[in-house]
């Protein structure tokens, strides 16, 4: 299936630390480059969950359908002041910003991805649950709209090459009840 992988987000430093009251942690770096090596088992080289504890949790993904859905619900209709329109999707913090995909229904899933440097095995266990820093970056009322459409967590289970532009997915299977839970609970203990 053929789809557009829109944007990535690669950042050394953790931007929304603390309340979300007291603002994004400035950074001066790129942090949405045009290519990005993924390390098996490790995640996005120079991100700051890269090589961490929580391996299976290391890329996250999401549909740009789904803020422009958010846009929609909230600021489209104005039920809540927007602070941001049109929305970016880059805005959700999460790696890869897709179109044309179905990210949600990825979860509990292996996939590959091939964005023309190759395939790239993915493992999906867990979705990417929305933060409350959503309500500042988007408009009030963003946090409790993404929730079970905020996307996926998952691992890449080969080394290789993303970049923006067209590309597919394929390869996609369940994964068995029983990995599931054994996969979370081998998350070495810091």
């Amino acid at each position: 299936m053929e789809f557009e992988l829109v944007s990535l987000v690669v950042s050394p430093v953790r931007r929304m630390d603390g309340r979300p009251r007291d603002g994004m942690t400035p950074y001066d770096g790129d942090e949405t480059p045009s290519t990005v090596r993924v390390r098996a088992h490790k995640g996005l080289v120079g991100d700051r969950y890269f090589n961490t504890r929580f391996t299976y949790a290391s890329v996250t993904m999401i549909a740009a359908e789904k803020i422009e859905q958010l846009e929609t619900q909230i600021a489209g209709e104005g039920l809540f002041p927007a602070t941001n329109t049109p929305f970016d999707p880059v805005l959700a913090r999460r790696n890869l910003v897709t179109r044309g995909l179905d990210v949600d229904a990825l979860v509990r899933h292996t996939f590959t991805l091939d964005a023309g440097h190759g395939p790239i095995r993915f493992r999906s266990i867990t979705p990417a649950n929305p933060c409350a820093w959503l309500n500042v970056v988007y408009a009030d009322g963003a946090h409790q709209a993404l929730r079970g459409h905020a996307g996926i967590r998952c691992e890449p289970l080969d080394d290789g090459q993303l970049s923006v532009g067209p590309a597919t997915v394929t390869d996609i299977a369940p994964i068995p009840q029983d990995e599931l839970t054994r996969q979370v609970r081998r998350a070495p203990v810091a």
